[in-house]
């Protein structure tokens, strides 16, 4: 009498698993706090010391136009715009309104930032020259990856081919991650105008007192990391793609 299959052939591809359901909660858990904790924690630090502080000296705008003059650079504009941020190719320090009218020291704090590529760009910083030069690139990768999501069911459906799909997301998914990789690659950039450059200047130039440097320290660490953040988001299409794999 022949043996009888055993516990490992009995389990089948949809056997139940005890724990299967708090392991994959957690495993989402973790993949949200990896995304948008970043993000969460950048919006807090700015709102945190965005208090109107009638007592500082200038706006942000203010500010940002005298450091620019101190470093010769009267030629470089400050413009509001949506969101703050140093244009190098039209070479412009643009300001969100609330920053660039606003007395706070998150005000201070990212008019000193923006106003830190300023130097960069002056200086021809060359990590900053080739965020600039890659930059058209990778929004160009992020466009063929919206391309290839969009295309990837149609194109199995037509074909018919697991393979071919497979490598299609595999494409995607190395698109997507260039976002990423662009701007952890390109951190030190900011790093350098936010610890090497603005905090300096804001300590020597008295424009904060010695109780609010502690937080202009934190909205210079988020302005920082305000870029690898928001591209962590693109783990969340990633995810996305590995979906359409029928493995």
């Amino acid at each position: 009498m022949g043996a009888g299959p055993g516990p490992l052939h009995r389990l089948g591809p949809r056997a139940y698993i005890p724990g299967m359901p708090v392991l994959v909660a957690l495993g989402a858990a973790l993949l949200f706090c990896l995304v948008f904790g970043p993000q969460w924690w950048v919006r807090r630090a700015m709102q945190q010391h965005a208090t109107e502080r009638p007592d500082l000296p200038g706006t942000g705008g203010e500010l940002a136009r005298h450091l620019l003059d101190r470093a010769r650079l009267e030629h470089v504009p400050v413009e509001i715009a949506p969101a703050d941020h140093f244009d190098p190719v039209a070479n412009v320090v643009r300001l969100s309104p609330q920053n660039h009218d606003g007395r706070s020291i998150t005000a201070v704090a990212v008019a000193a930032h923006e106003v830190s590529h300023a130097l960069q760009h002056a200086a021809g910083d060359r990590l900053l020259a080739a965020r600039v030069r890659f930059a058209p690139v990778v929004q160009g990768f992020e466009f063929a990856a919206a391309v290839v999501t969009m295309t990837a069911p149609l194109m199995l459906a037509i074909l018919k081919s697991p393979v071919l799909l497979a490598l299609q997301v595999g494409v995607g998914i190395a698109l997507l991650g260039a976002r990423l990789v662009f701007h952890l690659l390109t951190l030190p950039v900011e790093l350098d105008a936010s610890f090497r450059r603005a905090l300096p200047i804001l300590e020597t130039g008295r424009f904060l007192e010695a109780d609010d440097m502690l937080g202009a320290r934190t909205v210079l660490r988020a302005a920082a990391l305000t870029y690898v953040a928001s591209s962590l988001v693109s783990l969340v299409n990633i995810a996305r793609f590995r979906r359409l794999l029928p493995f």
